[in-house]
Parts: structure tokens; C-alpha cells; sequence
């Protein structure tokens, strides 16, 4: 067998190896792993064909009702929004805002309330209602009940642009949610939609805002 002599770095000792020693010790590695890399996979094979997957969160009915709400929402706001714009130059956000503040004593709320009622994050409404002050719509003044916090107030001119824009929003309301709508159905569609609200309202994070049930602006005496 072929052999070669080396020379012990501290003892200086001569030691005779073989010289495929190298490759029977990797051999004897090798062979001291497959078995245990093999057994891992066969219980890593074992594991995936037992796991039981959880059934889906939505069945195939509660999907195609979601998605065909989605589809109203997604573009029902969007026209929404552009008649809003277009006949009275206000967003849907800025409608939503005077909206909430005519239907409350005083016309005025605290901003934690407004965002409750609203749906928004307390940092947006201070944001939008910065914007709509610029133009005159509302205004920002210390709270009637905590002189720390701050109400949201509609002023004249907010009143007025409510006013101009509610028949035209209630219009196309009717258009194109109502008309198309067997009214058989208006009031099942309407106890549907308060059992979702109560349990997003349970479920959700914000408070529960006060109800709200007309629309300010849509009749002379609202």
C-alpha cells in the first residue's frame, strides 16, 4: 500500500500514513451521515403526508357574497365620489365629515367621536379636517364638556355646501343602488347589513359610535 512519512510538529516523532487515508476517513463520514439525512427526510415525508390542512375561512357561497359586495363598495364609492366632486365640489370624504356633524347636537362633535362614527383613524380626521378649515368648511375649537380635547364644528358655509350637495348624492343613491333592487328585498338587505355592523362593530377595534339615521340636508326640516 502506498505510504508517506510525516513529521510530528512538536515531537517531531515520523509517523508512516497510507495515503487514501484522507478518503476512507471521508468515506466513514459519509457513510455515518446518509443514514441519518435518509431518515430525516423519510420523517419529514411522514410529517407532510399526515398534517391536516385547516378548512378554508370562507365556504364557496360566503366568498361569492364577499366579493359581490366588494364589487358594489369598490365602485359605488368611486361614483360617489365623482358626482360629489363634479356637481359641488366636494370628495366623499369631505360629505362624509358634514354629514356626521349636521346630524349631532350643535353640529359639532370631539374628534375621538367623529372618527369613531366615521370609521377613521383619529390622525386622518385631524389631517382632513385641517384641509376642509382651509376652506372654510368647519372649524377646530376646544370641547363644551373637556376644555383638553377638541370638538370638530361645521360652520355656516359647511352647512350650505351639505345642503347643495345632499339631493344629488341622494340621487344617484336611488339610481344606482335602489333602482335595480327588488324593493321585496330592501328590507331583508337592510337587516343583513345591521347584523354585519353590530358584529364589526363587537369585533372591531373603535368605539361604538352614536347611531345616525337620515340624511342632514336631504328634507328642509332635517
Amino acid at each position: 500500500m502506498p505510504c508517506v512519512m510525516t513529521v510530528g510538529s512538536r515531537t517531531g516523532s515520523v509517523m508512516v500514513v497510507p495515503l487514501d487515508f484522507g478518503r476512507r476517513r471521508t468515506a466513514r463520514r459519509e457513510h455515518c451521515t446518509r443514514p441519518t439525512t435518509r431518515k430525516l427526510r423519510d420523517m419529514s415525508s411522514k410529517a407532510e403526508s399526515q398534517r391536516v390542512l385547516p378548512d378554508p375561512p370562507l365556504t364557496g357561497e360566503q366568498q361569492e357574497t364577499w366579493l359581490a359586495y366588494m364589487r358594489v363598495n369598490l365602485r359605488l364609492n368611486y361614483e360617489m365620489n365623482r358626482q360629489l366632486q363634479a356637481d359641488s365640489g366636494l370628495s366623499l370624504a369631505d360629505y362624509d365629515v358634514l354629514n356626521a356633524l349636521a346630524d349631532s347636537p350643535g353640529n359639532r362633535l370631539r374628534l375621538t367621536v367623529l372618527a369613531a362614527r366615521i370609521g377613521w383613524e383619529r390622525s386622518r380626521v385631524s389631517h382632513h379636517l385641517q384641509r376642509m378649515g382651509d376652506r372654510g368648511l368647519v372649524e377646530r375649537c376646544p370641547s363644551e364638556q373637556d376644555r383638553r380635547a377638541t370638538d370638530a364644528v361645521l360652520t355656516a358655509s359647511g352647512r350650505a355646501a351639505l345642503d347643495a350637495a345632499t339631493p344629488g348624492h341622494a340621487a344617484l343613491v336611488a339610481r344606482m343602488f335602489f333602482a335595480g333592487l327588488d324593493p321585496a328585498l330592501v328590507p331583508a338587505l337592510r337587516a343583513a347589513l345591521e347584523q354585519v355592523h353590530e358584529q364589526v362593530l363587537a369585533e372591531g377595534t373603535l368605539p361604538r359610535p352614536v347611531p345616525q339615521h337620515r340624511l342632514p340636508g336631504l328634507y328642509p326640516d332635517a
